[in-house]
């Protein structure tokens, strides 16, 4: 495996890495599937970037009600 290959694969399944870090299994499980249909749709120029930013923002809004949740107790 290149070090390109791994790069890419790393931003594929970078809302599936952060979501790691939410606490809800929904979002987890939504943001795996988004990666996996960008990873499935990457071999068209620009084809991946909609199911990325969907997966990236369900991750940011997971990580951020944790985030919130924690600073209120």
């Amino acid at each position: 495996m290149t070090a390109a290959t791994a790069g890419t694969l790393l931003v594929l399944f970078l809302p599936f890495l952060l979501s790691l870090a939410g606490q809800g299994g929904m979002a987890k499980m939504l943001c795996l599937m988004t990666s996996v249909l960008a990873l499935l749709l990457s071999v068209k120029e620009y084809a991946a970037v909609l199911p990325w930013i969907i997966g990236m923002l369900i991750a940011t809004v997971s990580v951020w009600e944790r985030i919130r949740q924690r600073r209120m107790v």
